[in-house]
């Protein structure tokens, strides 16, 4: 395993970022880090907090997290919400260990507003308003997510922009913020951005030079997770927790599809196509928020040479 320099009394902590769109081989770029430096890996991934939820989130099996260890993982149920506030407190607190035990914190994962939370803060935005929710919800029921997406366009631009028209739980939360505050979400986030936390960053960023291949991948990642058993996955779930469709974890690609699919508004033969499709639209999004909204080092996700190639970097970054 390689050693990094000590470091001069005038440089921060250093600190790695792998960020992609899902089905990028994020994960095996991590571990390959871990098998050559002294690192340690942070999960980055909304839906990989959740206990219980292995199948649909494409988790590392027991084996691989016994030999590659990742801080946030499994830590709430799917009862419950995980916040970006949260993700920033605790993967700011695994960092600290970390480094003071001598490693190096390796972030990875495909959840982009958790990564900007961390290197940006938090803004001071309002509680959530139980009836202002209802509210829009119900104008949402009436006259469907691609025009309260809409709306949010007249209201705040810059945000309406980066979400998808179907994205329901973010354009609920966009809506709401201008409605408390009178004011665009994204014009909060940009007056109270802090400073990026104390640490040296190699930020890295997994794209791929050919979308169809990536779509490719993602259409045989959803088909070995249907062969690996997620429509059992979902009704363990539904049977252990008390879960409906609007909890954050049932809001998960391939979950509200398979949830669908067992309470009959969804006809199975379409579960395949519609899980791909939402994939295919989540990864999508990630490139947008990676391309508009992060200073990173681009490296082709379909590289046969990827591994090697971020080894690289790394041994530079770590030497510097």
């Amino acid at each position: 395993m390689v050693a990094f320099a000590a470091m001069s009394t005038t440089r921060l902590p250093p600190a790695i970022l792998i960020m992609g769109p899902t089905a990028s081989g994020k994960t095996a770029v991590a571990m390959a880090l871990a098998d050559h430096f002294p690192v340690e890996l942070i999960s980055v991934d909304s839906a990989q907090v959740f206990r219980d939820m292995d199948v649909g989130t494409a988790k590392p099996d027991r084996a691989t997290l016994a030999r590659y260890p990742h801080h946030l993982i499994d830590i709430i149920s799917p009862e419950e919400s995980y916040s970006a506030a949260r993700f920033r407190a605790d993967a700011l607190a695994a960092m600290d260990s970390i480094t003071k035990a001598g490693k190096v914190p390796v972030l990875v994962g495909g959840t982009m507003l958790y990564f900007r939370a961390l290197l940006h803060g938090l803004a001071d935005l309002p509680q959530a308003d139980a009836a202002l929710r209802a509210e829009i919800d119900a104008e949402a029921a009436a006259e469907g997510w691609p025009a309260m997406h809409a709306k949010l366009a007249e209201l705040d631009p810059a945000t309406a922009a980066r979400l998808h028209t179907t994205d329901s739980q973010r354009l609920q939360r966009a809506l709401e913020i201008c409605r408390l505050t009178g004011r665009p979400m994204s014009e909060l986030l940009a007056e109270s951005e802090k400073q990026k936390p104390p640490y040296d960053f190699l930020s890295i960023a997994l794209l791929p030079s050919d979308r169809a291949v990536l779509h490719e991948r993602i259409a045989r990642r959803f088909d070995e997770m249907l062969l690996g058993g997620l429509d059992d996955e979902v009704h363990m779930l539904r049977q252990k927790y008390r879960l409906s469709l609007d909890l954050p974890s049932m809001r998960c690609v391939g979950y509200r599809q398979a949830w669908e699919v067992q309470d009959g508004t969804l006809p199975r033969s379409e579960l395949r196509d519609r899980g791909i499709f939402a994939t295919r639209q989540l990864a999508k999004r990630q490139i947008t928020w990676l391309t508009n909204s992060f200073e990173s080092e681009n490296f082709d996700c379909l590289d046969p040479a990827l591994a090697e190639k971020i080894s690289a970097r790394t041994a530079a970054f770590l030497s510097a």
